[in-house]
């Protein structure tokens, strides 16, 4: 998710750039399986990222409803489902854990001890149906997952395939694949919005760039449509197959334990270069 000026520049360049490229038109004779396909093999073939067992995230969030600008994180990710977020904001730290079945929110508490709460059965689903280290294109049958290309759209003023999906818990969500370079740029779910009202979130993925083969966004826009401020997720570090013990994604506080687990700083990627710049 200084660091925002490096960011800018690089967003510039690669605006630049894309201006000088004409943007390509949707292919109609493509079926769903054809854009399925190219998706993977331009986000570094399905092969690649079969691989890829857990991952961790170091960045940073900017947020219009964070209390303070930049506050960082880390995100350590474990097949099929297991989850953590950390983040900091006033040396107070927030953290949620799901470890495949149950989850967990810990956030600072008046008295001063962290405030424990289980995951909600909507924050379950939500953990449930998320593809978290591969997405749910990539091997979509083989995770009961439907597709289906429902036709084209403008994305940013780039066509792009629109790809329903039908999850194995019937909720349904939306991605959208560039027609030039077959990268997904936009998803779109369902959830509940401050007042329990349905809304529709929608997400951006930008600045793909390629760790140990494999393409991932470094930066992650999301919010409700129609709103004009979008929390942002900047990635500054990706380290692929750590090892994620299970007590990384278990109780925070359970057994007497703190609610901080080390997920990123000791770990070091196959390669040993956890971030490469963009091919």
């Amino acid at each position: 998710m200084k660091r925002i000026a490096l960011w800018a520049l690089a967003a510039s360049v690669g605006a630049f750039a894309l201006a000088q490229t004409p943007a390509a038109t949707a292919d109609a004779s493509l079926g769903t399986d054809e854009v399925v396909a190219r998706n993977a093999e331009a986000r570094g073939g399905a092969d690649a990222w079969r691989k890829v067992t857990s991952m961790v995230w170091v960045g940073h969030v900017d947020s219009p409803n964070a209390p303070a600008p930049d506050l960082p994180f880390e995100l350590a990710l474990k097949r099929p489902d297991r989850t953590r977020f950390e983040t900091t904001a006033a040396n107070q730290m927030i953290v949620h854990v799901f470890d495949g079945k149950d989850g967990w929110k810990v956030r600072p508490s008046g008295g001063g001890g962290p405030d424990v709460r289980p995951y909600t059965s909507n924050e379950v689903k939500f953990a449930r149906d998320e593809q978290v280290i591969d997405g749910p294109l990539l091997d979509h049958a083989a995770k009961g997952i439907s597709v289906a290309l429902e036709g084209t759209d403008k994305v940013e003023g780039r066509d792009a395939y629109r790809l329903l999906l039908r999850l194995p818990s019937g909720a349904t969500r939306h991605v959208w694949v560039d027609a030039q370079n077959f990268l997904d740029v936009k998803y779109d779910r369902e959830a509940r919005g401050p007042s329990g009202r349905p809304a529709t979130i929608e997400v951006m993925y930008r600045d793909f760039r390629e760790v140990d083969g494999v393409r991932i966004p470094f930066v992650i826009e999301s919010g409700a449509v129609g709103m004009d401020k979008k929390d942002r997720l900047v990635i500054d570090n990706v380290t692929l197959n750590p090892p994620l013990d299970s007590f990384t994604f278990a109780n925070p506080v359970s057994q007497g334990r703190r609610a901080s687990v080390k997920i990123g700083a000791d770990a070091s990627p196959a390669s040993g270069a956890p971030v490469r710049p963009v091919r």
